[in-house]
Order: C-alpha cells, then sequence, then structure tokens
C-alpha cells in the first residue's frame, strides 16, 4: 500500500514557469460598468488602483496577499508615516509579477495629511500613482 502519491510526471530535467496574459475586466469609471477585457498597461493601472485602495487582510472577497495594509499609520508621526508607506506600497505591489518597483517617491506633509507621489515601474512602463493618509 502506497503511502505518497505516484506520479508520471518527470522534473528532473526543470520546470517552466510560463506568465500567464494580464487580461483582466475593463472597468469603466464614467459608466461605472464593467465594459469588455483589457490587457497590458491599462490592465496593470487597474490592478495597482485596486491594491492602492483595498485594506489588506479585511475583506473576504479578496486574496490574503492582495491589498495595502493601511492600519497603523493613521494619526501616527509623519516621519514615521512617510517611510512606512514607502515600505507598504512596495510590499503591496510587487505581489503583481507584473509590477518590478516603484520609483520617484516623494511626499509632503499638508497640515493634517500626508500625500505620497511616486511612479510604478511595469513591464509595460511606468504608471504615476499619488496616496494619501490622515495624520490625525
Amino acid at each position: 500500500m502506497a503511502v505518497l502519491p505516484v506520479s508520471s510526471v518527470d522534473i528532473t530535467g526543470g520546470v517552466n514557469f510560463q506568465s500567464q496574459p494580464s487580461l483582466s475586466w475593463n472597468i469603466n469609471k464614467e459608466t461605472n460598468r464593467i465594459e469588455g477585457t483589457t490587457d497590458g498597461l491599462e490592465a496593470v493601472r487597474q490592478a495597482v488602483e485596486i491594491i492602492l485602495h483595498v485594506e489588506r487582510f479585511r475583506w473576504q472577497i479578496y486574496r490574503p496577499y492582495s491589498g495595502m495594509e493601511w492600519d497603523g499609520l493613521i494619526g501616527q508621526d509623519p516621519c514615521y508615516v512617510g517611510a512606512e508607506l514607502q515600505r507598504r506600497v512596495i510590499d503591496a505591489l510587487t505581489v503583481d509579477d507584473r509590477v518590478t518597483g516603484i520609483s520617484d517617491y516623494d511626499y509632503t506633509v499638508d497640515g493634517s495629511s500626508l500625500s505620497a507621489v511616486f511612479t510604478v515601474n511595469t513591464v509595460y512602463g511606468s504608471i504615476a500613482e499619488s496616496v494619501e493618509v490622515p495624520l490625525q
């Protein structure tokens, strides 16, 4: 009686990983409807926007690794928020293999909020993004 599964697949020669197409549903913000599909840079732009606007680990509809960790930033010291926000943005976005990193990260404190602007570098091109964190 075999305890381990038996398979005829031979992986001694190595495994080839294939990147899947980035095809996703196209969200039309003007009509608030899903209209067809999109691919490439536009698909990544939509994915980045969703990742940055969804609280990580909060909603069961999203996978645990999807989203941004905003908890613990609101109401903190601006210097801490500026540095930690950059780390969390990188952590959230690099889960998507189409994102290669972020660059040109800069933040400003204006009264009771911190605004950060950065460029998301992807395999299809660059996307300018911004986020804001309330400090009070």
